[in-house]
């Protein structure tokens, strides 16, 4: 009886444990496919993590006065965080935050940023944040095996952005939600086809930091192409085009792999203490 039972316990466990489904894999080029992939990359080449099967857990190691717990793992984990910290600054393809031409201003707080600038009793300003703007790239073919080999697509950040124009001697302020179609990020095969989109757009009060709900917006899914196109044109002659939606990727993802930098060493000092 106590044989059979030890058999159940042991399968349900080996069970438990090549049952448990993998991440996927996200990838800013080949090294950032193992950069990213934080428990893949722990798993490789150790002993397995502290479970309910593995008796073996971390307790707490000399204390450093910060009344914080302290263990083995915790020692590995900041270890492998140096590691990946290492790595990250290697790829790392701007050390600063690349420049806008055109003359706009930039003012980074964290994840978000602005952009400004005045032309004729105009004042433009252009706002996004970097959380959430990187699509998952899955590509199907890679997952079947087709394109095993080839090297993987780096990460850009395309993040939804908004346009402020403002009239210095008017009180309102026509807002455009903009964003990065999916399907058309990095494709380039019609040369005349728009990099962004425009979402949404409506009329705020200048100068108010929350937007009234009770202001019309206008959504574009069912706009009529000739409006539409108009309004792109209103924002191209403002500086805000193909180019300038290239160039705010570029910007973007140097800032989005920046602040995963200082995520990964601002994790390494928590859990080292």
């Amino acid at each position: 009886m106590l044989s059979s039972l030890s058999r159940s316990v042991f399968s349900a466990a080996a069970r438990v444990l090549v049952a448990r489904p993998l991440p996927l894999l996200s990838s800013r080029g080949s090294a950032v496919s193992v950069c990213r992939s934080l428990w893949i990359h722990g798993g490789a080449g150790r002993a397995l993590r502290p479970t309910f099967l593995n008796a073996h857990r971390g307790f707490p190691a000399v204390s450093c006065g910060c009344g914080g717990l302290h263990t083995d793992g915790d020692k590995a984990f900041a270890e492998f965080l140096s590691d990946e910290i290492k790595e990250e600054k290697k790829i790392q393809k701007h050390k600063g935050l690349p420049k806008m031409s055109g003359g706009w201003d930039i003012d980074v707080n964290g994840t978000e940023a602005k952009l400004t600038r005045k032309v004729s009793g105009e004042k433009i300003t252009v706002t996004f944040n970097t959380n959430n703007s990187i699509p998952p790239t899955l590509d199907e073919e890679t997952q079947e095996g087709q394109k095993g080999e080839e090297e993987e697509p780096e990460l850009v950040s395309t993040p939804n952005f908004v346009v402020e124009v403002t009239k210095l001697d008017s009180n309102q302020t026509l807002v455009l939600d903009c964003h990065y179609p999916e399907d058309e990020v990095g494709h380039g095969e019609e040369e005349e086809s728009d990099v962004f989109n425009i979402r949404e757009v409506s009329f705020q009060p200048t100068g108010e930091t929350d937007w009234k709900e009770s202001s019309y917006t206008l959504g574009t899914d069912s706009l009529d192409w000739a409006l539409y196109d108009h309004l792109m044109d209103f924002l191209a002659d403002r500086g805000i085009d193909n180019a300038f939606a290239d160039e705010l990727v570029e910007l973007s993802t140097a800032l989005e792999h920046q602040e995963y930098i200082h995520f990964l060493e601002n994790l390494k000092k928590f859990v080292k203490c």
